[in-house]
């Protein structure tokens, strides 16, 4: 089920179209691998390797071809694209932190995704398991953290008790709101969020929908975000300006969340690993996890899964 989900998020991304973006090595790569050409991809590589030395993009894109062949269903291929990317990505690095460079941390963090997922996708769950563990202790305290912890729970949360949140900080309904004693037997929809996220505001009005229809039947939502240090137009904002600012987004963009628990903790997002927005997590009325599932859904998607938990009572 996920190999799929991160294969049409792939090739959703591939095929977006690069109408109006300059043309780098990374999207003509992309752009190859869309088309399954693969042997033109690295030539792509090859070439600027030639031209420039192994640079961050060219590493970067060495990452891409890690992903388009675990989407086409090389395993082999995959991984070996992905064990190249990462000793390149490291061998650049050097003593520098993951996080001065974004074309290195994005080539690293998808190394470590791919094979993880390759692990997975050959019958190694456990052994995936460790690998992502292994790596996320490496890399705890980097900014592709939350995207080792996305992939450890694709593989471990769903069918256990959900994580405990941090409630520490709130918008809107007090956080004695969200305790155990009220939500306890009540599907439970975890939407993660971020104020400069467009798609968490196309997701917005699926959930406000849903949560209209649903609530006499036991439907709650609980909308975890986190600060960022900033605002509108990236620009810098204090702890207090930003949640201002994270207030009148919710008011503009998602009114029906003023009435439910938004707790506002990064330690939420790293623990459910949200390293990209939406995130949404489905709890049963037991507090088992049932969807885990980065990115969109449409409202039937989100309508499937939620029936036949509300209908159940237990």
């Amino acid at each position: 089920m996920h190999s799929l989900a991160f294969a049409l998020t792939l090739t959703a991304a591939l095929s977006a179209g690069q109408a109006g973006r300059p043309v780098t090595l990374v999207s003509e790569v992309r752009a190859a691998i869309a088309a399954h050409d693969f042997a033109t991809a690295e030539a792509l590589i090859v070439e600027r390797k030639a031209q420039q030395g192994t640079t961050s993009e060219v590493i970067e894109a060495v990452s891409w071809l890690g992903r388009g062949a675990l989407a086409d269903g090389q395993l082999d291929h995959a991984e070996q694209y992905a064990v190249e990317a990462q000793r390149l990505a490291i061998a650049a690095l050097g003593s520098r932190s993951i996080d001065e460079d974004a074309k290195l941390a994005n080539a690293l963090g998808a190394s470590i995704e791919v094979q993880g997922q390759v692990r997975a996708g050959r019958g190694a769950r456990t052994d995936a398991i460790v690998f992502l563990e292994r790596e996320l202790k490496t890399y705890r305290t980097t900014g592709i953290a939350k995207r080792i912890q996305k992939d450890i729970n694709l593989l471990t949360l769903e069918g256990h008790p959900a994580p405990a949140l941090d409630l520490s900080e709130s918008m809107g309904v007090p956080l004695a709101g969200a305790t155990a004693n009220a939500l306890a037997g009540k599907v439970v929809i975890l939407f993660f969020w971020a104020h400069w996220c467009p798609d968490c505001k196309a997701e917005g009005p699926i959930l406000a929908a849903l949560y209209a229809k649903y609530q006499p039947q036991g439907l709650a939502i609980v909308a975890p975000t986190q600060r960022f240090g900033y605002v509108a137009g990236g620009a810098p904002a204090s702890p207090d300006e930003e949640l201002r600012y994270m207030r009148e987004v919710r008011d503009k963009y998602y009114p029906f969340l003023a009435g439910v628990p938004v707790p506002v903790s990064v330690a939420n997002h790293e623990r459910y690993g949200v390293s990209s927005t939406p995130t949404v997590v489905i709890l049963d009325r037991a507090g088992i996890v049932r969807l885990y599932h980065p990115g969109q859904l449409t409202e039937a998607e989100l309508e499937a899964q939620l029936r036949p938990l509300l209908s159940s009572t237990f």
